[in-house]
C-alpha cells in the first residue's frame, strides 16, 4: 500500500533574520525541520533551545528537530518538553539510545533516530521498537546546500526492508540534497519523509515547491507500489 509522502522544510536554508516570516511561507508543509548543531558533533553552529521555544510559539506546524549534538541523553528531552512533537537524536552519539526514546515518547513526542551516511543501519534493526522514525543522512550532517550521495539509496531500501519485516508505522526520513532531481529516487528506494532545505527556500514560491516535491513522492509511490521493497 503506498504510503504517504511527508515533506519536511528545512529551516537551516531559511533566513534566520526573519524565520517567522519564512515559516509563513510554507504553510503547506508536513512538518517544520529544525537542526540543532552544537559545533561540535558536527562542525556547525546553528540555534538552541530559546530559538525553538520562538519557533513554537509562532507555528502551530508539528515542529521536526534533528539534534546534531554531543549528549543527546542530556539535551534532547528538553526539546520534547519545549513542545517538539518529534525530537531525533544521531546513534553516533547517545550513551543510551532505548532510554533516551523512551524518555522522549513519555514527554509526548516521537523519538527519532538518525545516522551518518557512513553509519550501518543493521546494527540497530533491533531498536526499531523503541523509535517512531529513522532518519538516514543523505550528506555528511552540518552544512545545507550539499549534493545528495547517491551511494546511500542502497542503504535506504535496507531499511525499508527492515521496517517492512519489523511492522508498525515507523516513519523512513532522509536528509541532505533531496530536490526536484532527487526526490523519486529517494522514495523509490522506500523514503516516506523528505526533509528539503535550498530547493524549498531557494524558490521563488517556497510552498508550490513542498506540493511540487509530494506529487512526485507520491507518484513515485504510485510507480513502485508493487515492487518488491527490497529490490
Amino acid at each position: 500500500m503506498p504510503r504517504p509522502t511527508r515533506v519536511m522544510p528545512s529551516l537551516l536554508s531559511a533566513d534566520f533574520a526573519n524565520l517567522q516570516r519564512d515559516i509563513e511561507r510554507i504553510p503547506s508543509a508536513d512538518a517544520l525541520h529544525v537542526d540543532v548543531m552544537d559545533n561540535h558533533f558536527v562542525p556547525n553552529l546553528t540555534l538552541g533551545l530559546p530559538v525553538v521555544e520562538a519557533i513554537r510559539a509562532v507555528t502551530p506546524t508539528m515542529l521536526d528537530l534533528h539534534l546534531m549534538i554531543e549528549d543527546p541523553d542530556r539535551w534532547a528531552p528538553a526539546y520534547a518538553e519545549a513542545g517538539a512533537e518529534s525530537v531525533t537524536f544521531h546513534a553516533e552519539a547517545a550513551a543510551a539510545p532505548v532510554r533516551l526514546s523512551r524518555e522522549l515518547r513519555a514527554r509526548g513526542a516521537r523519538a527519532g533516530l538518525a545516522l551518518r551516511p557512513a553509519t550501518p543501519v543493521e546494527p540497530y534493526a533491533d531498536l526499531l521498537d523503541e523509535v517512531d522514525m529513522l532518519l538516514l543522512m543523505t550528506v555528511e550532517p552540518g552544512f545545507g546546500g550539499q549534493k545528495f550521495l547517491d551511494l546511500c539509496l542502497p542503504k535506504i531500501r535496507r531499511a525499508r526492508a527492515l521496517i517492512g519485516a519489523h511492522g508498525g508505522d515507523i516513519w523512513l526520513q532522509v536528509d541532505g540534497g533531496v530536490s526536484l532531481e532527487t526526490v523519486e529516487r529517494c522514495v523509490e528506494a522506500g523514503a516516506d519523509a523528505l526533509v528539503a532545505g535550498s530547493a524549498v527556500f531557494g524558490a521563488d514560491d517556497p510552498d508550490a515547491m513542498v506540493a511540487r516535491l509530494r506529487a512526485l513522492g507520491d507518484a513515485a509511490q504510485d510507480d513502485e507500489s508493487g515492487d518488491d521493497p527490497a529490490r
